[in-house]
């Protein structure tokens, strides 16, 4: 019901390695399905779709999720689109305008 874009200096393969490390740990949710660009972790909290796709010098991130924007895996799933880092050299974190 939700969805997310991020752009990422990473590679696809190390948006996903960082989704496998976090996402179960953080939400609780197991991947139930993969593919190169693409992945799938379901569990109590819901369902989130993460797909990365190279674009030039970046890759483009999404997340579906099957809960409202409100839900505490979409608040998760934004905090962890939000310390992708945006260019080389970024640091993860909250920016200059956000709460530490």
């Amino acid at each position: 019901m939700a969805g997310y874009v991020r752009k990422t200096i990473l590679k696809p393969a190390e948006v996903l390695e960082r989704a496998e490390e976090i996402l179960p740990e953080r939400i609780g949710l197991s991947r139930s399905r993969s593919t190169d660009h693409a992945a799938t972790w379901t569990g109590e909290e819901g369902t989130v779709n993460l797909s990365a796709h190279p674009h030039y010098h970046y890759t483009e991130v999404t997340a579906q999720t099957d809960r409202l924007r409100t839900s505490r895996m979409d608040y998760e799933i934004q905090k962890f689109l939000k310390h992708l880092p945006y260019e080389a050299g970024d640091t993860p974190g909250p920016g200059s305008g956000d709460p530490s």
